[in-house]
């Protein structure tokens, strides 16, 4: 709670990604709260009061991946919502003559999204969330300390960029909004 409050506020990428962790630690801990409470919780260290509201939290997210059918896979819909709405910002930038070093990053990151997209045995993402799913699953080999080859370190470094990029332009268009009526119509 504390660390997603922040990195919400910081970078919403690394929110996303973090948030994401966060479900895979709920689900590893079998959406119980009391192993939560044990093996996540507890390595905190905060007083009674932010505990009990940690631990709120995380219950809430039990509940929510529960009701969501979010138990065993998938991403809860206040996650989804994060997606949907960088996938919104990203046409809209794509759509407006005022951001050309965007647009410049995103055909540099395309092949890479293309060929990921291509390989995935999964329901099709959109380009977006193929992004999040190589950054994370780069993630979890890094955290396995299994090597990355020299083609997988160049297409996360651009996915990386252009997130980035993104990122920073979600926090700025969060603050006040980057594309205006005097925009031509998005499409």
């Amino acid at each position: 709670m504390l660390i997603a409050n922040k990195k919400r506020k910081e970078n919403i990428a690394e929110y996303l990604l973090y948030m994401w962790q966060v479900e895979d630690l709920i689900r590893a801990n079998g959406c119980d709260i009391d192993r939560v409470e044990q093996n996540i919780i507890s390595l905190y260290g905060a007083d009674p009061k932010t505990h009990a509201e940690i631990k709120d939290w995380y219950e809430n997210l039990i509940k929510m991946m529960e009701f969501e059918g979010a138990k065993q896979h998938g991403h809860l819909q206040i996650n989804k919502n994060v997606i949907i709405r960088l996938t919104d910002l990203h046409n809209a930038l794509l759509g407006s003559p005022k951001f050309p070093e965007y647009r410049a990053e995103y055909y540099k990151t395309l092949p890479f999204i293309v060929e990921l997209r291509a390989k995935s045995g999964d329901a099709p993402a959109g380009e977006i969330e193929t992004c999040f799913n190589a950054l994370y699953g780069t993630l979890m080999l890094r955290l396995q300390h299994r090597p990355l080859s020299k083609g997988t370190q160049e297409a996360v470094g651009q996915i990386s960029r252009f997130i980035a990029r993104l990122s920073a332009l979600y926090m700025q268009d969060e603050q006040k909004p980057l594309i205006g009526s005097d925009d031509e119509e998005i499409v």
